[in-house]
């Protein structure tokens, strides 16, 4: 029999230049471990492909001509994300914790997948949208952020990967919360 391996949920979230990988770039990547969100990891990418969405790049604030020059080398930031969830999970199984957790896997799977071969998270992850409407019947509409009762984020002008990163360990926290008092 094996021996299970403590799970270690790492809330992320991605800014990104569009709806889908690789035909549009992850621009920014930021994760902490859920039970100290203090523990981090951030990084800002070259784009791989130069679609966009205006969009999608009002939202994150970023320029994919600013990021050419100064963003990371996809291939280097993925191996850096890997080696900081290794760093922070030791023997423990990693687990992909995100607030839509669909669309920012999908683009954390490629990356790791196209410049790695392999993707440290596994198949999948858990979505807090879909964990807080299990726990609380709520309706799909119901998941937004703003509904979660927790301390709100400080709105800013363009959304920041950690800083989202960061809040949505609490909202997962509280979400998980609400499954186990039941």
């Amino acid at each position: 029999m094996t021996e299970k391996r403590e799970e270690i949920f790492i809330s992320v979230d991605i800014e990104a230049a569009g709806p889908m990988p690789p035909d549009y770039s992850m621009l920014s990547l930021g994760c902490c471990l859920v039970d100290d969100p203090k523990i981090s990891f951030y990084v800002e990418f070259k784009p791989i492909s130069d679609n966009l969405i205006p969009e999608a790049m009002a939202v994150s604030g970023f320029e994919l001509g600013h990021l050419r020059h100064t963003g990371t080398d996809p291939e280097d930031g993925m191996r850096n994300l890997e080696e900081w969830i290794s760093a922070n999970t030791g023997d423990g199984k990693p687990i992909f914790v995100g607030f839509n957790a669909s669309f920012d896997w999908a683009f954390v799977n490629y990356y790791f997948l196209h410049f790695l071969k392999h993707n440290p998270f596994g198949i999948g992850g858990i979505d807090i949208k879909a964990l807080y409407m299990g726990a609380t019947g709520c309706s799909w509409d119901a998941t937004r952020s703003s509904q979660f009762p927790v301390e709100k984020q400080a709105a800013s002008e363009k959304h920041d990967a950690l800083a989202d990163a960061r809040h949505q360990a609490k909202l997962f926290k509280f979400a998980r919360s609400l499954g186990s008092a039941s």
